[in-house]
């Protein structure tokens, strides 16, 4: 790959990883980058996991720090997430992109709405019921499984999951799905390197510049208020609903 393009490459998934610790997404912005830099879509994929790893584990480091990681959901979602995100991973060449990226668009928008219509500024946890927790659980699965397969917005997704049904603030949403991400993204990539997909050089360096960038993100995340993430989140979601629904569409 050509300097230029390397270096416009490393500056966009470092400015994106900064940001994507509090809004997710991180793979709306970054696969589409890599596929106009001539990169093969599904090199593109597998090698965005790759550097998801390191980014997740870099935004997570700041929040395990201060200790507002949610560990009690971690074990159930964790084993949720390993078998889901492998379904995914195996199905990324078999299920057409188009039908997920409708339901995608779909829950983004029930997200946004519910975002704006419930209770609360994102800074006090709510209590939940055992059904809330136990469709919280199914929807970590199900997630799991498009995280598995692409990721576009499985992060963003995961995290409005946890605020809503395990009543978690936003902060500790954002820091508890980082690390739940972790594994998302290292059990597709172990698929993907299964298949031979994965440029590791790439990945690599792509990877670093993201761990940089979240531990800088999270630190940024933990001095801003509860209600200030909570609106960073809900128009992130919009946005990208609206960006996925127009590329849907056309």
């Amino acid at each position: 790959m050509a300097l230029g393009k390397s270096f416009v490459l490393i500056s966009i998934f470092f400015l994106t990883s900064v940001v994507s610790v509090v809004t997710g997404s991180t793979s709306l912005i970054t696969v589409p980058l890599m596929i106009a830099m001539g990169i093969e879509p599904h090199v593109a994929v597998a090698t965005n996991m790759m550097a998801l790893i390191f980014m997740s584990a870099g935004g997570s480091l700041p929040f395990a720090r201060k200790g507002v990681i949610e560990r009690r959901l971690l074990p159930v979602s964790i084993g949720l997430t390993v078998v889901g995100s492998g379904i995914g991973a195996l199905l990324l060449l078999r299920i057409p992109t188009r039908a997920l990226q409708l339901t995608i668009v779909v829950a983004m928008i029930a997200v946004a709405v519910f975002s704006v219509l419930k209770r609360g500024n994102g800074s006090t946890a709510l209590p939940v019921s055992d059904n809330r927790t136990i469709t919280g659980y199914v929807i970590t699965f199900a997630l799991a499984v498009y995280g598995g397969f692409f990721s576009g917005g499985y992060v963003t997704m995961l995290t409005a999951a946890f605020v809503v049904f395990f009543g978690l603030t936003f902060l500790r949403s954002v820091a508890t799905t980082k690390v739940i991400n972790i594994f998302s993204s290292a059990v597709a990539m172990a698929v993907f390197a299964w298949r031979g997909i994965v440029d590791y050089k790439l990945g690599i360096v792509l990877g670093m510049t993201m761990f940089v960038g979240a531990l800088i993100g999270g630190q940024v995340a933990l001095r801003l208020p509860g209600v200030w993430l909570r609106w960073v989140f809900l128009i992130t979601v919009v946005g990208l609903a609206a960006k996925m629904l127009f590329a849907f569409l056309r």
